[in-house]
């Protein structure tokens, strides 16, 4: 039992394993080996078979630390870059209403005025017309005596 594992460990160790870690055979020849020879193949590969990695005795430095949002440069400039464009977006938004605003503005005034007119119109013609009227009726009045 113990030697059926240790032959699937050595196996997939073997066939997971970075060709370049390998020492002097190549993948298929060690395949065959921990197969072929029970228990000392597996052995043999886990002993020689590649180019172990030492361990580091420290850490060279301690990784990075993510800087909180308020701490990052490149975040803070992010937010004023938005904040300048929205607030550029938002006065041209109300320099485009007061422009409306002023032209609706004109455009009432000139329809004020324009009906202003109308009407002063309408009380002069009919200013006219009963002048009219009276001067007729007067002429009627001299022409009957």
């Amino acid at each position: 039992m113990v030697a059926i594992a240790l032959l699937v460990y050595a196996l997939i160790d073997c066939l997971q394993t970075d060709s370049a870690r390998f020492r002097s055979l190549n993948r298929v020849a060690w395949v065959a080996i921990i197969v072929l020879i029970p228990l000392i193949g597996p052995i043999l590969w886990l002993a020689v078979g590649k180019v172990r990695q030492r361990p580091q005795r420290r850490p060279a430095a301690p990784p990075a630390r993510p800087l909180a949002p308020d701490d990052d440069p490149e975040f803070l400039r992010h937010l004023r870059d938005i904040d300048t464009k929205h607030e550029q977006m938002l006065n041209q938004w109300e320099a485009d209403l007061r422009k409306r605003e002023a032209e609706i503005k004109a455009k009432k005034d000139a329809e004020d005025r324009a009906a202003a007119e109308e009407l002063e119109r309408r009380r002069q013609a009919e200013a006219r017309k009963r002048e009219d009227e009276a001067r007729h009726h007067t002429d009627d009045e001299d022409e009957s005596r």
